[in-house]
């Protein structure tokens, strides 16, 4: 006879942690399954190189979405750590000039816009264009813990109906032209908008806008913080605050089936039963289950994932020399450091992208995090004057991958040549080598998601973003429906990234299916 409990979680990440740990804390027997020998899914840290202490936050990387109120609700000992400088962007062509956003010095950031663009009133366009987006954060952010609210109800709690037409309504690069006038400025507010995100300033589909909303809105800011210890130490704390309130966790358990009763199926031929289900895997992983669990497939077929970037990890000897000698490298690479991102660059690789071929050059952004946080790297790294940097290129969707464009080492190659094309030195003379002399650098595609940690096509959100709010038309019947983690089927819920205000490590659609399986078992 199948062993019966409250709920079962399909999945073992961070989103999974955070419903468990609700769960059981409310009093609710709770069973993660995690196919994997670990827990944590893309928010772990883990040390690539054999024989050198330096643990990276290989896949995840920077927090901005979770709420504060999940910290303080499971008790979690988690620091994030607000990084000073905003944003570096060496002008391509010319790198001896650049963009320096620094948040401890308004009159530093506005002599900086005004050197490296030629133009003394941009600065004051960059400043005014967040000053305008600052009340989409004040308003939504509140609500992502709470169930949904209409479009109507948020649009009239924001009090804007021009800018919420700007961002809900018409394609972003609109708002963008309209407010910056240099094409490198441009590019940095669109980057935003194309993190994981395959499209154009102008996509009619307006995902670009989704992505951006979510990026403008964290904790109710638009800032994005660093971890202390590595995206490790924000899995580690939700594993233990669900063991400590009684969750079990079970690694090295795939999953094989789910029925919409709730009965679940794992590769050894067990069998668990639960109320409820919880999908912390995508939603096309989901719909695999299902079905092998006997549920109806849909009449037709749904968009496949495609996840749009290549993540790139590197140790380094020191920091690259930059060309312009009026910025510390310690400044430009304590933030985003831009890379070949203007709007017309961004869009221009879309295209190369869209035709089949890899875009070149790459647009990307780096982040040294052993700035912010030393503690990632050993004592004897850190005397050395070693430094982490993650590299995101953006534009690279899935389908070159899948179709044999791009692999691991062109995709690494194109990255290599997009950032020394804006250093003063080749980055490979400052890569750290490992004790059997390789190079500590490696690339991490969306196949590499797809293989070591089950996300369809790579996608980071496990599908396409949504409003973090509900249609005026949609159904707000039932406690899932409300929270925005319903599936078709009653005792099936979304958990993870691909529930409504899902996506980047921010626990909401852990926290969001926890509260409406409280709602239903409490019937």
């Amino acid at each position: 006879m199948a062993s019966t409990r409250d709920v079962i979680i399909v999945g073992g990440g961070h989103n999974a942690l955070v419903a468990a740990a609700y769960l059981a804390r409310a009093g609710r027997s709770v069973t993660v399954l995690e196919r994997l020998s670990h827990v944590g899914g893309a928010a772990v840290s883990e040390q690539p190189w054999e024989g050198v202490d330096a643990r990276l936050s290989r896949y995840s990387y920077l927090v901005s979405l979770l709420p504060s109120s999940i910290i303080r609700d499971l008790g979690l000992d988690i620091r994030l750590k607000r990084r000073r400088y905003s944003s570096y962007t060496p002008l391509p062509g010319d790198p001896g000039r650049g963009v320096l956003v620094d948040g401890g010095d308004e009159a530093a950031t506005m002599a900086s816009f005004a050197r490296a663009t030629g133009d003394p009133r941009e600065a004051e366009r960059f400043a005014d264009f967040y000053d305008r987006l600052r009340p989409l954060a004040t308003t939504l952010f509140p609500t992502v813990t709470s169930p949904l609210v209409r479009a109507a109800d948020a649009r009239a709690a924001l009090g804007d109906d021009d800018l919420w037409e700007a961002v809900t309504e018409r394609p972003l690069g609109e708002l963008i032209r309209d407010a910056l006038t240099v094409d490198v400025t441009r590019g940095i507010a669109f980057t935003d908008g194309l993190i994981g995100t395959f499209a154009t300033a102008d996509d009619p589909s307006l995902r670009q806008n989704r992505c951006f909303l979510y990026h403008v809105i964290g904790g109710g800011t638009g800032d994005w913080d660093v971890p202390i210890g590595g995206m490790g130490s924000v899995s580690g704390a939700l594993e233990r605050a669900a063991r400590a309130a009684g969750a079990e966790i079970r690694t090295g358990s795939t999953v094989v089936s789910v029925t919409p009763d709730g009965e679940v199926t794992l590769d050894d031929g067990s069998t668990l039963h639960a109320t409820l289900v919880l999908s912390g895997v995508g939603l096309a992983v989901l719909d695999r289950l299902l079905a092998s669990g006997g549920a109806a497939t849909p009449s037709a077929e749904p968009p496949r994932p495609e996840g749009a970037q290549v993540k790139v990890n590197m140790l380094l000897r020191r920091l690259p020399r930059l060309h312009d000698a009026t910025v510390d490298p310690r400044a430009a690479f304590a933030g985003t450091f831009h890379i070949n991102e203007t709007l017309t660059q961004l869009d221009a690789a879309h295209a190369r992208a869209a035709s089949g071929g890899i875009p070149d050059p790459l647009p990307a952004e780096i982040y040294c995090h052993s700035l912010t946080d030393p503690s990632i790297l050993g004592a004897e790294l850190r005397d050395e004057g070693a430094q982490t940097l993650t590299l995101f290129g953006l534009q690279v969707p899935h389908r070159l991958v899948a179709d044999g464009v791009a692999d691991r080492a062109s995709l690494l190659q194109a990255a290599q040549r997009s950032l020394d094309s804006v250093l003063a030195e080749p980055i490979s003379d400052v890569v750290y080598e490992a004790p059997d002399g390789s190079p500590c650098i490696e690339a991490r595609t969306t196949a590499d998601l797809e293989d070591a940690l089950g996300m369809a096509g790579g996608d980071i959100f496990h599908g396409d973003l949504s409003w973090p709010w509900a249609p005026d038309d949609a159904p707000l019947d039932t406690p899932a429906q409300r929270w925005g983690v319903a599936t078709a089927h009653d005792r099936v819920l979304v958990c993870g990234s691909g529930a409504r205000r899902g996506g980047a490590v921010s626990g909401i659609g852990g926290h969001n299916a926890a509260m409406a399986a409280l709602e239903i078992l409490s019937r």
